[in-house]
């Protein structure tokens, strides 16, 4: 596909094209490659979805609006929006990565819109980036719910808890599978009072224990 697409779909024309370009090489390509522009790019969407919730949500608290900012910069999030971009189609992997699935790696995917963001700033200023990002989050924006404020699955099941003055809930890792580099793991959320008992798995213990904490809220009764 031509980067023309990729840059209508961000709403960006580079006036520097090679700064796109190395964007989207991943280190196993070659040189330039997109690390340095990813380091960069993460501070700028950092700032710049910090910027947006403030001016969204003026009645929530800094904690809050951490939360909530944390949420919407982890790997996750950043795949998803890389994937709405059909952000795989456009990046430059080496042969290696290319067998191995590397273009639909969400640490690959999330890396790599980290550095557009970064090469955006660099082509054309905070501003711009700014405008790209508040475009790219407008759909995840509009479905959050300010009274959730970015809790966490991990988070609103303890506060559920201890609401019912109950104990917290116990996380065991259950398995590990994959490779090294592409590991996943299960892990298991036990809440004995209630005789829950649900798992999770995801690339890391912390995904995984997040998903294992939304199946147990599911479970529990009103």
């Amino acid at each position: 596909m031509k980067p023309q697409s990729l840059e209508a779909a961000l709403g960006h024309a580079f006036g520097r094209p090679e700064l796109l370009r190395q964007a989207l090489t991943h280190r196993s390509f070659g040189s330039p490659h997109n690390e340095r522009l990813e380091f960069l790019g993460d501070s700028v969407l950092n700032c710049a979805v910090a910027g947006y919730l403030y001016q969204r949500f003026a009645d929530l608290k800094e904690g809050e609006l951490s939360r909530l900012r944390a949420s919407l910069v982890r790997q996750k999030s950043l795949a998803d929006i890389a994937q709405s971009l059909a952000l795989g189609d456009f990046l430059r992997l080496g042969e290696g990565e290319l067998k191995s699935g590397g273009a639909r790696r969400p640490s690959i995917l999330a890396d790599a819109l980290e550095a557009i963001v970064g090469a955006i700033y660099v082509d054309a200023g905070f501003a711009a980036a700014q405008a790209v990002i508040e475009r790219l989050y407008e759909p995840a924006m509009s479905r959050i719910d300010p009274d959730d404020a970015g809790k966490d699955p991990k988070t609103a099941l303890q506060e559920v808890l201890q609401g019912r003055h109950l104990p917290l809930p116990r996380y065991a890792l259950l398995a590990t599978r994959g490779e090294a580099h592409a590991q996943e793991f299960e892990m298991e959320c036990v809440i004995p009072e209630l005789g829950i008992r649900s798992t999770g798995t995801g690339g890391s213990r912390r995904i995984a224990e997040q998903q294992a904490a939304q199946r147990a809220i599911a479970e529990i009764k009103p």
